[in-house]
């Protein structure tokens, strides 16, 4: 049997395509009909109870995160909504009901199984005043919840002994060895960059000079920014895929069974 990967606020498939890599069989969640690579169930996260997952080996999921990042913004409406969350104007658990639903759905799902189902959670920097501080970020991508002691890094490249003038690039650490994934100005390839440059609309990186704010153009553009990174999600999906041993006792962490034979 192959192990199942939950994926909730599905998206454009990021987690599921590494999951799918790795074997898993992925069934996603979200309200918005994406192109996805696996079984897509189009239903409200919010709706869902855990128990109905108590045969996953990982969930996973990336929250919507639109509100976070506006309210990171250096500008006057931002910061008065931000101010306005925090004097009680207008209510907290209302900004992160998305975000809490993920860990009411594992812990529902370990109840129901009678063992903890590792989740790990996606979203932005901006999220961590209102949600708690994330465990890791692989760039610009925050975790929380069950992410592995061992991740993958990304770090500035220096040129010259200097950082490149025009932005940050990122490499990727593969087995030790530096492996460059992008350019100074972060584009729809850059690894571990959350950035709508080059993506859309004018030209200069405008999400908004052309397009509303509720058309299908910038909730695709939205999600094509949210998506989770292959690697990463590869690295993810691999940590928590579950082992077997020659026993056929079930499975086991890979952990449990490097001990078990060695």
């Amino acid at each position: 049997m192959n192990p199942l990967m939950i994926d909730l606020y599905a998206g454009l498939g990021g987690w599921a395509y590494g999951g799918l890599t790795e074997g898993y069989n992925v069934v996603g969640f979200d309200i918005e009909a994406w192109s996805y690579p696996a079984q897509l169930v189009l239903q409200d996260v919010l709706t869902l109870h855990g128990s109905q997952f108590k045969s996953a080996s990982l969930i996973v999921a990336s929250p919507p995160c639109q509100e976070y990042s506006y309210m990171a913004m250096p500008w006057s409406r931002a910061k008065a909504i931000a101010a306005e969350y925090r004097n009680g104007k207008r209510d907290v658990k209302k900004l992160t009901a998305l975000f809490d639903a993920c860990f009411r759905i594992q812990r529902e799902a370990s109840e129901a199984a009678g063992r903890h189902i590792p989740m790990v959670v996606e979203n932005v920097c901006g999220a961590q005043p209102w949600v708690g501080r994330a465990k890791w970020h692989y760039g610009s991508y925050y975790l929380w919840g069950d992410v592995p002691a061992l991740m993958p890094m990304t770090r500035h490249l220096q040129h010259d002994g200097e950082k490149v003038p025009s932005g940050p690039r990122f490499v990727i650490e593969d087995r030790g060895k530096p492996r460059k994934m992008g350019h100074a100005k972060a584009t729809k390839n850059d690894e571990g960059i959350k950035n709508a440059r080059n993506w859309w609309s004018d030209g200069l990186g405008n999400l908004s000079a052309t397009t509303s704010s509720h058309s299908v153009a910038r909730k695709q553009a939205s999600a094509l920014i949210a998506k989770i990174p292959f690697s990463l999600a590869l690295h993810i999906a691999r940590m928590y895929k579950p082992a077997y041993n020659p026993k056929n006792l079930g499975p086991q962490s890979p952990v449990a069974v490097r001990k078990e034979e060695g």
